[in-house]
């Protein structure tokens, strides 16, 4: 099986997208990350924003610091706590040294991929043919084609 063959449509997003748009993206589609593009025409891949690093922006600082806090907070506050994506855009919400996502040839096997998500910790590879993103492989359907075949 090859990349091709694994590749999907999968929502884009640019680094000027507006975060809360993009967290509610993520929560919406049940995914594990989204991608986000440099904005141009062929939508090159810039860098990937996991589900995780979206809640850990929006988990107050003093709570991270000392979680029994989080057992006191009321649940109005607690229901606010997107609040924080609120003005936001995606490119402030990356990892001051977020990592360009891995990419992956059409013609590259199923085993290379599941080797580059691995090696790099990314729950998404991008697919790339001259320059242009055709689309993603995530690690939860690449592992359901995988169990498919056995």
């Amino acid at each position: 099986m090859l990349a091709r063959d694994l590749v999907r449509p999968y929502p884009l997003v640019t680094a000027d997208s507006d975060a809360f748009t993009a967290a509610k993206l993520v929560a919406e589609r049940d995914l594990q990350a989204v991608l986000v593009t440099d904005g141009g025409p062929d939508g090159a891949p810039y860098a990937v924003l996991p589900a995780a690093r979206l809640l850990e922006l929006i988990v107050p600082a003093y709570i991270l610091d000392d979680p029994r806090l989080a057992a006191v907070v009321d649940e109005p506050h607690a229901d606010r706590l997107c609040d924080a994506l609120a003005g936001r855009r995606v490119a402030d919400c990356l990892p001051e040294k977020h990592k360009m996502p891995p990419v992956v040839a059409p013609d590259d096997t199923a085993l290379e991929v599941a080797t580059l998500m691995v090696r790099e910790r990314s729950p998404l590879v991008v697919v790339v043919e001259d320059g242009r993103t055709l689309g993603v492989i995530s690690s939860s359907h690449l592992l359901d084609r995988l169990l498919a075949i056995t």
